[in-house]
């Protein structure tokens, strides 16, 4: 039988470490090598002509570093290699109790994760390409909105404090820095909307979900990358738990029962737009603000209603996407 090798990963920004292990748990070699395209073909060389690997016998693990593991993902992808991207806090709490850490021990324990799990690993996939360029455009709307924040916020704040024809010369003195924003604003919304209509198939599902109440374009994109177009995070409820609005229960035995809780583990980007969307859906449709006022007659906290209200706002939005159609208030069966 064929030697199986891991390959564990530790990237930063200029150079990584590797470690390659086989299936006996041995290191085989560690070394670092810079986050350059030349540099990563000539380490695959070399391990290829030292100990025989290839695509078929080993398995490459790393954790996830956003645009730094971009390069050595192409490389990857292009050589056809089983790579296992991974959340840093799912290998950190999968080796238990640890002391210490530098980037040759982190690669070390990557590439053992690897080994332990191999039977569960799941294989990274490149993303389309579409998405990548919504995500990235996602990233910078982001950004300038928090920047947009930070001028505005203080100026409103000087409002009852500051004599009025000092906070006009403030407000003044950010008018251009704010209209320079907006309009960069809008320009990257734009943007995102002519991606999308060039995508029939993202915009069919575009379409769908926003014609569910209260979720707009940004919501809807969102969900769109966030459940790998509603394919990588198929059921409603593994979604909730991933954006960290499901509900888990806390209790052991009959002497301890927590309060059931969300985790702070989820995706707060998420999480944050769904709240939005559930305060909107509140205010502008009839039935949510009926089903959230049941909610609070129940004994429910507004807090624990909202969250109610963000996890039908989720089916409701699969539920429109997985069956192609637009949402509909009074539903028409069509078996009927």
């Amino acid at each position: 039988m064929e030697t199986i090798h891991f390959l564990g990963i530790d990237i930063s920004k200029k150079y990584f470490n590797f470690c390659l292990i086989n299936d006996q748990a041995c290191i085989l070699v560690q070394n670092q090598v810079e986050n350059r395209k030349k540099d990563i073909s000539a380490m695959f060389s070399a391990l290829k002509k030292t100990f025989g690997i290839s695509s078929k016998n080993v398995i490459v693990c790393m954790e996830h570093t956003g645009i730094y593991c971009n390069l050595l993902l192409d490389y990857l992808h292009q050589h056809e290699i089983n790579t296992c991207v991974e959340s840093a806090l799912q290998i950190k709490q999968s080796m238990g109790m640890t002391r210490g850490k530098n980037d040759k021990v982190d690669a070390e324990r990557i590439a053992k994760y690897a080994l332990k799990n191999r039977l569960d690993l799941k294989f990274w996939k490149p993303e389309p390409e579409v998405i990548q360029k919504i995500k990235y455009l996602l990233t910078i709307r982001e950004r300038l909105i928090k920047t947009r924040v930070q001028l505005q916020v203080p100026l409103l704040e000087q409002e009852c404090f500051v004599e009025k024809r000092f906070k006009d010369q403030l407000g003044a003195n950010c008018e251009a820095s704010l209209k320079g924003i907006n309009r960069d604003l809008a320009k990257v919304e734009k943007e995102i909307r002519e991606i999308i209509k060039l995508n029939r198939q993202v915009s069919n599902m575009m379409e769908f979900a926003k014609s569910v109440p209260g979720i707009g374009m940004i919501t809807a994109i969102n969900m769109i990358i966030t459940s790998g177009e509603f394919k990588r995070i198929q059921y409603p409820k593994r979604f909730a738990c991933y954006s960290g609005v499901a509900p888990f229960e806390h209790r052991s035995g009959t002497s301890f029962r927590g309060k059931t809780r969300v985790s702070k583990m989820g995706n707060k980007t998420m999480k944050r737009l769904l709240h939005l969307a559930a305060m909107a859906a509140i205010k502008s449709t009839s039935d949510i603000k009926e089903y959230y006022h049941r909610k609070l007659k129940q004994g429910k906290n507004k807090m624990s209603a909202i969250n109610a209200v963000r996890n039908k706002l989720i089916t409701r939005v699969y539920s429109c996407v997985q069956n192609e159609r637009m949402y509909q208030k009074i539903y028409l069966n069509q078996l009927a």
